[in-house]
């Protein structure tokens, strides 16, 4: 499916935009959120998706290509930012998708103002504390030990150890690991008060899990799950963190089942 890729600014930020979509007009579009690895590329994920919606995935502010401006502090920053961003480009019946941080992007946004949101998912979203539940934190250990706990198959790992990483790249990815620092370091890559206002969401709501997820274990995803009115949630097997690189196809496939889902229901009210 092809795609474009172009600097765009939005809401005041220059940042960038890739989008892709069905040739023919009146497509659903949803909205992707990435997560603490960035968007610097259009991937097979994305490509799925892209086959029937209308779908955009920028790149967050402070991230990749992507200027960081000077009131980026928190994940609430972004999500007022991509709040304005709808405003701005006028969205109204988005499906909100967002993955890890982006998840947690997602959610915040959701609690804040549901008015141009028509569904929301949320793959393995950080921004949610269980006590007692252990996780790695991949703030320690080399990029090889991080990258190896965060996937469950340890071939797609070793597949992606072995591609060559441009010069160039390896600085996108020293600047979205500072700014997701700057964003989750203390508490680490949760809000204490998230949970609090998680009963705000009142869209249909998907929450999709690698069922062997260390960083956000599947006990973080059930909580979401508990916290949000009406939310149900997908286990994928055989999966780490990171769905939508190491199982892009079921994850592409639980995300389009349910937007059509919530699309053919709304089509009946």
């Amino acid at each position: 499916m092809s795609h474009t890729e172009a600097m765009r600014t939005l809401a005041g930020v220059r940042v960038k935009l890739m989008q892709g979509g069905p040739p023919q007009p009146g497509a659903e579009t949803v909205l992707f959120l990435h997560g603490a690895g960035g968007a610097s590329q259009w991937l097979p994920f994305m490509d799925l998706l892209a086959r029937d919606f209308d779908l955009r995935a920028p790149e967050h502010p402070g991230f990749g290509d992507s200027d960081t401006p000077a009131w980026l502090r928190r994940v609430e920053d972004l999500a007022y930012y991509y709040l304005d961003v709808l405003q701005e480009l006028d969205l109204t019946g988005v499906h909100l998708v967002g993955h890890s941080l982006g998840g947690w992007t997602a959610a915040a946004l959701a609690i804040k103002d549901c008015s141009r949101i028509k569904s929301l998912t949320l793959i393995s979203a950080a921004g949610v504390h269980v006590h007692g539940v252990a996780r790695v934190d991949n703030f320690m250990g080399n990029p090889e030990q991080s990258l190896r706990a965060l996937i469950h198959d340890q071939a797609v790992a070793d597949q992606l150890l072995a591609l060559e990483v441009p010069p160039e790249e390896r600085e996108r990815q020293l600047k979205n690991r500072f700014t997701t620092a700057r964003l989750v370091w203390q508490p680490r890559s949760y809000d204490p008060y998230l949970p609090q206002w998680l009963h705000r969401i009142r869209v249909p709501t998907h929450v999709v899990w690698g069922e062997h997820d260390r960083l956000f274990p599947l006990r973080i995803g059930q909580e979401y799950q508990r916290l949000i009115p009406g939310a149900r949630l997908t286990a994928l097997p055989g999966c780490g963190h990171l769905p939508p690189i190491e199982q892009p196809q079921p994850c592409a496939q639980a995300v389009t089942q349910f937007v059509n889902e919530v699309c053919t229901q709304e089509g009946r009210a």
